[in-house]
């Protein structure tokens, strides 16, 4: 068997395993020098469900960080939280 063909194999079933992933997307919030942490807070509770120490954490990183990964899952879904993210002012992407 030649080492090249199993190689082509490996990565082609690798990149399969990938893309299968790939249906999980991440609802990304990034800081901004405008919301106040209480505004930040208050709106991942209402809008992406996080009690009141996951909101704060996640506040805690994007001020910090300058980003973090405030809900993980299907498209459709960040989409809707997204849209209210950005209603309330904040700086948000679906990755």
């Amino acid at each position: 068997m030649n080492p090249i063909f199993g190689n082509k194999v490996k990565e082609k079933a690798s990149m399969n395993v990938v893309e299968k992933l790939s249906d999980v997307f991440d609802l990304v919030l990034y800081n901004d020098d405008v919301n106040t942490f209480d505004w930040v807070i208050d709106s991942l509770i209402d809008v992406c469900h996080h009690d009141e120490l996951q909101a704060e954490q996640c506040a805690y990183i994007v001020h910090y960080k300058g980003k973090c990964i405030v809900k993980s899952g299907d498209f459709n879904a960040l989409s809707l939280m997204h849209r209210e993210l950005t209603n309330r002012n904040l700086s948000a992407e679906v990755e």
